[in-house]
């Protein structure tokens, strides 16, 4: 009889547990759509995603809620959850009493678990439905710990409406987290799902406020009288349900990253998002209305993204709303100059002062212009980067090679993207391929990470990706220049940027497409972006004008803080250098020192000027002069004994530029009447039609003047300039109109693509 009785319960027992695995109960996870929502790092939900039942769901653990809501759950729900195997038969056997004293159903005496699974599958109200809902109670707990199944109904409750779980209603109803509820929050949320639809306290405080205190009378034993008394008198106040909709295009990336995932936690600062957006939206009523914009602000130390906003106003069609700009392939304009200029360094084709040559010129028939459309002459490479001159860029793109610039970027974690079937030209620095906002701030963030950039992370557990965009000391020699102008700027004029500990770069695109503004702090790099995502132009949005003000906006509100005192690497070094050699001063000769600047040069090394591109010859040459008038003389044509000098050149197309003390250095002498045959450096091409000194005054009836310029010498085009403003490029057999319109000083210069040139000065009245 025993063994009969063994048998036959194991073979109940065998057949419990093959039902058990014939029949699993419905545990959170499966194919289905769910929902979804999209946390900050400190869970403030971003963006909730309905599943198919528009229900917004925020899931949570048992440490992310508050223990007075635990302790009034239990203890008002289920006293003996924590010991119980899933079904407490004292309360169900009173359960079954009661029904069968009243005929209807007066309490349900369902554990926790048993709710638990009526929420994973619904169940009819029937002795039938009972029994189920018992059988599958007991299953969760052999498969679930206790902690799993409270967590599961801190989730799934129903809260009234669209509302499931603790955490979703608290941040509806409530606006705080479910960590932070009070006692009276506490018992409200506890006595909710038992009747969310009549209890909603948006809709039904008074009711709301009755069920609470049911639930607060009952803890009075655990909580004590005052706790209980203070509860009650608090009264119940809940806000409208709305649908949380911050960083809505980045929630939205993410839930396309992680589709299987019902709480996604990302590394958004929620105060620093709403921060921006609100500066976004107070810019909208002075932009064009199909105008959008895009800011992107990443943690430099750790790299994760704190701030995202992919458009101007999510809810504005108009602007293009659902268009994310952090992820669009725009041109840059002039916003790589800066990766330029510190590869170029660690190229050691420059240090911070090497002389460029901001001049029209045209590299193998590209002639870049400046923004301004004006020139400058001569520039040092910090004063062309803080200017963002387009000359000078080209002219070292030019030496560096655009395959190679293009391929060290790359090298460096950022790809620029050329437009179908070409190659990298010289266009490229000046705009002529596309990249991406989040792709341009993960490579500036290699000026404030000893030049390693990195690849902005949205998710806490994301991989580091890191990559080498320049040497330790480039880095920090490109960060000085855009903070303070180097190291003159600095110890002159102490610089802005330095003391705001900010170095930032802006660019304009083409047409006026695109308007960036790039910053970096010890802190943070922000990135901005405006524009229309259509790619129309916007005529005088440019990034100095429309997307710098926003930039300094955005970090006097996320980065205020004073920037600690920067130590050059020691790789970084000061050297007092001459122009035009670009050499130490401590070696160059002072007759050949035309010019002194302080320079920063990186691993003690300074590379001397680029070589002339018009003139083949050296920089350094010897002269010849008669001892006895200090005339330029020849061998052929002396009739003295000749002094031999060093004398240095500058670049055939600055010459022109020179003012008249470093003329008088830089040019040799005039030539000796016995050698009045050999040519000057800068003869052959004459302005004709107008005199030097010659005073040019206006009609009897007040009209402006005009001139015709004309130039004899060269077969080549002319290039004429206006006090370093370009007027014109035209074939040497064509004439130049020009009006004067103001009275004042004029210097006319004419010059061509072989270096000659000639120049007059005027007097407008």
């Amino acid at each position: 009889m025993r063994r009969a009785l063994r048998l036959a319960l194991a073979a109940t027992l065998a057949l419990l547990l093959i039902a058990d695995q014939l029949f699993p109960p419905p545990l959170p996870g499966g194919s289905a759509p769910k929902a979804q929502v999209v946390v900050a790092r400190d869970g403030t939900p971003l963006r909730a995603f309905p599943d198919r039942a528009h229900i917004w769901r925020h899931p949570v653990q048992l440490a992310e809620v508050s223990p007075r809501y635990l302790e009034a759950l239990v203890a008002y729900e289920d006293r003996s959850f924590w010991w119980h195997p899933g079904v407490n038969p004292w309360a169900l056997l009173r359960a079954g009493a009661h029904w069968l004293e009243h005929g209807r159903v007066i309490s349900g005496g369902s554990t926790l678990t048993m709710q638990v699974a009526r929420l994973l599958e619904p169940m009819p109200r029937t002795p039938v439905g009972k029994l189920r809902q018992v059988a599958r109670a007991l299953q969760l707990e052999l498969r679930c710990s206790k902690r799993e199944i409270i967590e599961i109904y801190l989730s799934f409750a129903p809260m009234g409406g669209v509302l499931e779980g603790v955490e979703a209603a608290s941040r509806a109803y409530l606006g705080k987290p479910a960590q932070r509820l009070t006692p009276a929050e506490a018992a409200l949320l506890t006595v909710l799902p038992q009747a969310p639809s009549r209890l909603r306290p948006d809709r039904y405080p008074q009711r709301a406020r009755s069920a609470r205190d049911k639930v607060l009378q009952r803890m009075e034993s655990r909580w004590g009288a005052a706790t209980v008394a203070d509860a009650r008198h608090e009264p119940v106040i809940a806000q409208t349900v709305r649908e949380p909709l911050l960083a809505p295009l980045f929630a939205e990336r993410l839930r396309r990253l992680q589709p299987g995932v019902a709480r996604i936690e990302s590394t958004l600062d929620a105060d620093m998002q709403q921060t921006v957006e609100q500066l976004l939206s107070s810019r909208l009523a002075v932009l064009p209305p199909r105008v959008s914009m895009a800011v992107l602000v990443v943690d430099n130390s750790t790299l994760e993204v704190r701030a995202y906003a992919g458009s101007a106003d999510f809810a504005d069609e108009a602007r293009f709303a659902h268009v994310d700009m952090v992820q669009a392939a725009r041109s840059p304009g002039s916003a790589l100059k800066p990766l330029l200029y510190g590869l170029a360094l660690d190229e050691g084709l420059i240090h911070s002062e090497s002389l460029l040559a901001d001049v029209p010129q045209s590299f193998a028939g590209y002639q870049p212009g400046n923004f301004q459309a004006n020139f400058s002459g001569p520039v040092s490479a910090s004063e062309a980067l803080q200017k963002s001159l387009n000359v000078p860029a080209v002219e070292v793109l030019d030496r560096l090679g655009s395959q190679r610039f293009v391929s060290l970027l790359h090298r460096g974690g950022l790809k620029l993207e050329l437009p179908r079937g070409t190659e990298p030209n010289l266009s490229v620095i000046l705009g002529g391929a596309a990249v991406r906002l989040e792709g341009l701030v993960g490579a500036y963030t290699a000026l404030a990470r000893g030049g390693i950039s990195g690849r902005p992370r949205f998710l806490p557990d994301a991989p580091r990706e890191e990559a080498r965009m320049m040497s330790e000391g480039a880095a920090f020699i490109i960060r000085d220049v855009l903070e303070s102008g180097g190291p003159l700027a600095r110890q002159v004029e102490s610089g802005v940027g330095a003391r705001r500990g900010i170095a930032w770069k802006t660019g304009t695109s083409f047409g006026f497409r695109d308007a960036w503004a790039i910053g970096v702090s010890d802190g943070f790099t922000v990135g901005i972006w405006v524009g229309r995502p259509d790619g129309t132009p916007n005529p005088g949005f440019f990034g100095a004008n429309i997307a710098a003000p926003l930039l300094v906006d955005v970090f006097s509100v996320i980065d205020n803080s004073p920037p600690p005192a920067r130590i050059p690497p020691t790789s970084v070094s000061s050297a007092k250098i001459c122009w035009p050699l670009g050499a130490r001063s401590a070696t160059t000769p002072p007759e050949l020192c035309h010019q002194e600047r302080t320079a920063w040069l990186l691993n003690d090394t300074a590379p001397p000027t680029f070589p002339d591109r018009l003139r083949g010859s050296a920089a350094r040459y010897t002269d010849y002069l008669d001892a006895a008038n200090a005339m330029r003389v020849r061998a052929s044509c002396a009739t003295g004994e000749m002094q031999v000098v060093e004398m240095a050149r500058w670049p055939a197309a600055l010459e022109p530029w020179l003012d008249a003390a470093t003329r008088a250095k830089a040019l040799p002498p005039a030539w000796a009447p016995t050698c009045s045959s050999a040519p000057a450096p800068e003869g052959g091409l004459k302005i004709v039609g107008v005199s030097d000194g010659e005073t040019i005054r206006r009609a009897a009836n007040g009209s402006a003047p005009q001139l015709r310029l004309e130039a004899r010498g060269s077969q080549n085009d002319l290039i004429w300039l206006l006090n370093g403003r370009q007027l014109g490029r035209l074939p040497a057999s064509r004439a130049l109109q020009h009006e004067f319109g103001e009275a004042g000083r004029y210097r006319i210069t004419v010059m061509d693509d072989a270096g000659r040139y000639d120049r007059v000065e005027i007097s407008v009245r």
